[in-house]
């Protein structure tokens, strides 16, 4: 693991969704740009202090010289935005996998750079979009690309967050400190770090790309760098529409991403903080309620349950659905053989997305409000 020491939020999460099916161990890090802090984070580990290092540099390259029975299979990166890019690529060079936390980069050339080096590589590289983990996700993925809400037409997707209602940044919180600091973070605050995953959830389900944008990003809190409210209308490849909105001065909310998709049978809904169920409406019948851990689910969505019905799956779940994926691919490499064909785990691919998104949408907001096509990919 690359960052996620003390004081850090994402490290714990991943940590834990890497080893909840009992096919990982972490064995090494750097914890810490502070070498003192990574070697403490390391002792609060119990990771062997040969192999805590004091910057992600000395880790690859004496993680890189071990023999084949202790050489890492893979890297996990959970440090902030500024310092996503440089450790992939290192790391990637050298042969190692990667896992790495969103959104992919600090910028969109970053992005397309990393993806050339991965395709180079042939190594895996795993982003952690986790809320496509989720089972009624899955579940929703199927209803829509078997026809079961006919032609798309409407996209409305939430993300809203209270946390940051207050200079938070201002009190030394970490978490606040780098999130809202356009050098560590990129040219957007709020969009960047929750926008994307409203993006990634509704090209999941749904399939389409965007094709242009129309942004008014604000940044409400006084003395704030970054915006901190995002409301974007969307239109897709094909000709839906949508609405995108994502907020972190939502005073009460705490981590409400949602989504609505309407098409020309049917509509559906999903919602995070109750994500056991999915909701399905139709215009001359009863709405239907599909709950997790049941029979009538597809086998997409019944392969990634855990536990019974009535058991409740959520965040950490998710995440460990995205990991348990990651693991088939990384065993494959690892093995030399080819990568399974069915593989569900966001790649380099929806991260380039991802960074195009957040950069059209900055682009439309300081054009006040125009519409922005997305860039190349």
């Amino acid at each position: 693991m690359i960052g996620g020491g003390r004081g850090a939020f994402i490290g714990a999460v991943h940590r834990l969704a890497a080893v909840m099916d009992g096919k990982a161990e972490l064995v090494a890090g750097a914890f810490s740009a502070d070498p003192a802090r990574s070697h403490a984070s390391g002792a609060d580990l119990f990771v062997d202090p040969a192999r805590v290092y004091g910057s992600y540099a000395e880790m690859a390259g004496a993680e890189a010289g071990m023999p084949a029975d202790k050489r890492l299979d893979f890297v996990i990166i959970v440090t902030p935005n500024h310092q996503h890019f440089p450790p992939a690529r290192l790391f990637l060079e050298k042969g190692f996998n990667v896992v790495l936390d969103k959104p992919a980069t600090f910028n969109l050339r970053e992005a397309r750079k990393l993806r050339r080096i991965v395709r180079k590589s042939g190594k895996v590289l795993v982003l952690t979009h986790n809320y496509t983990g989720n089972v009624m996700v899955k579940q929703a993925r199927q209803l829509v690309r078997r026809g079961g809400l006919g032609a798309i037409r409407k996209v409305v997707v939430e993300y809203s967050q209270g946390w940051l209602h207050g200079y938070l940044e201002g009190t030394g919180q970490k978490q606040a400190a780098w999130r809202t600091d356009p050098r560590r973070s990129g040219a957007a605050g709020c969009i960047g770090d929750i926008g994307t995953h409203a993006e990634n959830l509704a090209r999941y389900i749904t399939g389409l790309p965007i094709d242009s944008l129309c942004a008014d990003l604000t940044v409400f809190v006084p003395g704030r760098k970054l915006d901190d409210d995002g409301n974007i209308l969307l239109r897709f490849k094909g000709g839906a529409k949508g609405v995108l909105h994502a907020s972190q001065i939502c005073s009460g909310e705490e981590n409400n991403l949602n989504i609505r998709i309407y098409g020309t049978k049917a509509g559906l809904e999903w919602h995070q903080e109750h994500p056991n169920e999915l909701i399905v409406k139709y215009p001359d019948q009863p709405r239907q309620v599909f709950r997790r851990g049941n029979g009538y689910l597809w086998a997409q969505a019944r392969k990634f349950t855990r536990v019974p019905s009535g058991h409740p799956e959520g965040y950490l779940e998710a995440f460990g659905n995205i990991y348990c994926e990651a693991f088939r691919a990384i065993a494959a490499e690892v093995a030399g053989k080819p990568l399974p064909p069915d593989l569900d785990y966001p790649t380099i691919d929806d991260g380039v997305i991802g960074m195009a998104f957040i950069e059209a949408a900055v682009k439309s907001a300081r054009l006040g409000a125009k519409w922005v096509k997305l860039p190349k990919l």
